[in-house]
């Protein structure tokens, strides 16, 4: 263990994987300083709790206009950290000096800051999917060899399993060369084994139920389309250098085996553990030393049944067309997941129908002739774009 505690960023305090890192924190006295904190702005009175609590030198809000309800409600806690305002405050704090930038951000919104916090150096744990998916090329251009460390229960699983097949497998080299195909390991979702008619009536309601895990609302209503699976695909496409022929996705409901790596002489190594976020976080934070008591373990004296199903891509064709995004590259998987995001949020306001969901982001992926992503003006436009002419099919 280290002498000094590492110090912590955390964008995104105030949601789900946010909150749970300062549980993480909380939970191991001595072993990690939290140093600046950032989040949208709509939750300013549990920002300010969490300034005070951790002694933030900086807190950030990217909705400028709650600067000043920050300011009360950090007053009113006794804190007195720097305030910094705004995408680009936000995208600041990614740079503060610090051992570990935690980018829980949900969305596109937390490219910025993906691409800020390593072009300072700082070590990435990556919650924010998204940033790496629609900036592929820019992000692993910038990303030095154990800088990004992913934050995912897939994603830490696979690199726990290539850690564990010994030296190369994770990173390339000759170990890499043993590895047949990763497999990342799907709950199913609260409509598992519903046909695409049976999924014509689902509510919002119905749709932010999920029968595993506890997260935000757009993750939520991605988990129930599998549009988070498919994302998931191209991420790990992208974090292990992977072609897409070889990563497959299976359906396992009891959500205790995170993903699994096959090698080429028929030996799988699985990750298992109870459904609970602290663990990859735990392991992100503290990298490479595990964090005694962040989660707790599968209970061996007790009896299991664990089950894997095909994915049915008919019903869920989400994850088949993220593939195919995938392959396309460039501003493609920026637009898949731009007009995703417009459409959950269509969805949830009972302005579009579960199914219209990826339909629609299907139909504006075939209107798009996919582009070079090689700058953030190129990526930005292609978001922008998608999110119009989503809106557009929307209405």
């Amino acid at each position: 263990m280290t002498s000094q505690p590492r110090s912590i960023v955390v964008l995104g305090s105030t949601g789900s994987i946010g909150t749970q890192a300062l549980e993480v924190v909380a939970q191991a006295p001595g072993r990690f300083r939290v140093v600046a904190l950032a989040a949208g702005g709509g939750r300013v009175d549990l920002l300010a709790r969490q300034a005070a609590e951790c002694g933030a030198e900086a807190v950030a809000v990217a909705d400028a206009a709650a600067v000043p309800a920050l300011e009360e409600a950090l007053a009113a806690n006794g804190a007195r950290p720097r305030i910094l305002a705004g995408p680009e405050g936000v995208a600041e704090l990614a740079t503060w000096p610090c051992d570990v930038v935690l980018n829980g951000i949900t969305g596109a919104l937390g490219l910025t800051s993906t691409l800020a916090a390593l072009e300072a150096g700082r070590v990435l744990a990556l919650a924010n999917k998204e940033s790496l998916i629609i900036g592929g090329p820019l992000v692993k251009r910038l990303a030095a060899p154990g800088q990004l460390l992913p934050v995912d229960s897939e994603h830490s699983a696979l690199a726990q399993c290539l850690w564990a097949a010994g030296p190369g497998a994770y990173g390339g080299g000759a170990g890499a060369k043993a590895v047949r195909r990763l497999v990342v390991t799907a709950s199913g979702g609260p409509f598992r084994g519903r046909t695409r008619a049976e999924l014509g009536d689902v509510t919002p309601e119905m749709a932010l139920n999920h029968p595993t895990w506890n997260m935000g609302p757009v993750i939520t209503v991605n988990s129930a389309t599998l549009v988070n699976k498919g994302l998931e695909v191209i991420e790990a496409h992208l974090l292990f250098d992977i072609g897409f022929d070889r990563i497959e996705v299976v359906v396992h409901p009891q959500s205790m085996i995170h993903s699994m790596v096959e090698f080429t002489d028929g030996s799988t190594i699985a990750q298992a553990s109870p459904p609970d976020m602290r663990l990859p976080i735990s392991l992100a934070l503290g990298h490479p030393e595990r964090v005694p008591g962040a989660a707790s373990a599968v209970d061996w004296t007790a009896a299991h049944t664990w089950t894997f199903e095909p994915l049915d891509d008919e019903a869920f064709p989400s994850v088949a067309l993220a593939r195919h995004v995938g392959a396309l590259g460039g501003t493609a998987p920026a637009v898949y997941n731009a007009a995703n995001e417009v459409c959950v949020e269509a969805f949830l306001k009972g302005g579009l129908p579960f199914l219209g969901i990826v339909d629609t982001v299907e139909r504006v992926v075939a209107e798009h002739s996919a582009g070079p992503a090689s700058s953030v003006e190129e990526v930005l436009a292609a978001d922008s774009w998608a999110r119009t002419r989503a809106a557009e099919l929307v209405r």
